[in-house]
């Protein structure tokens, strides 16, 4: 199913905000995302306070995934879909999805709210995307989808005040 391959706080780039980070890949088959999303977002929840924007990052985040199963793998099982997720100390998330596809052009896909394309079945995973996070990016010619969210208001922090940051963490997603 999933494979851990990392866990461990380390310092942002040019930043002093450490972040837990997870690296896990998942066999291209539609019916892997919904585990694969519910046990990556208790851990996006493990280190980001509750805000009510955790359902935008679960609804980006099946929409990469289902993207990069369908579209990227062409719903091929012997693919996989390789995501990394980090989980800074001041709430912010990132997350990268990528697949083994040869990707497509981002700026090919029609607009959805456009009247002309209202029933076209095709083009508002990207759309609902860009929408429910703060920063979108494709690379590698559209196989690897980047996407952040924001700090939230209110930040988690495991421990008391006063300890240092540890450097790993142990979590489990029993």
């Amino acid at each position: 199913m999933a494979h851990t391959q990392s866990l461990s706080l380390l310092p942002r780039n040019g930043h002093s905000v450490p972040f837990a980070e997870l690296r896990q890949s998942l066999s291209s088959k539609v019916a892997a995302i919904s585990p694969f999303v519910d046990r990556l977002m208790r851990f996006v929840l493990y280190f980001r306070g509750a805000d009510g924007s955790e359902i935008d990052i679960e609804m980006a985040l099946r929409e990469a995934l289902a993207n990069a199963v369908i579209h990227g793998n062409g719903d091929d099982s012997c693919k996989s879909v390789y995501v990394t997720c980090r989980c800074y100390l001041d709430g912010e998330v990132s997350i990268t999805v990528r697949d083994q596809g040869q990707g497509f052009d981002s700026n090919s896909v029609l607009d959805p709210t456009l009247l002309e394309n209202l029933l076209f079945t095709h083009g508002r995973g990207i759309y609902l995307m860009k929408t429910l996070m703060d920063e979108v990016a494709f690379e590698e010619g559209g196989s690897v989808v980047r996407m952040r969210k924001n700090s939230n208001s209110v930040p988690l922090r495991r421990g008391d005040q006063n300890d240092k940051h540890p450097d790993s963490i142990q979590y489990s997603f029993d």
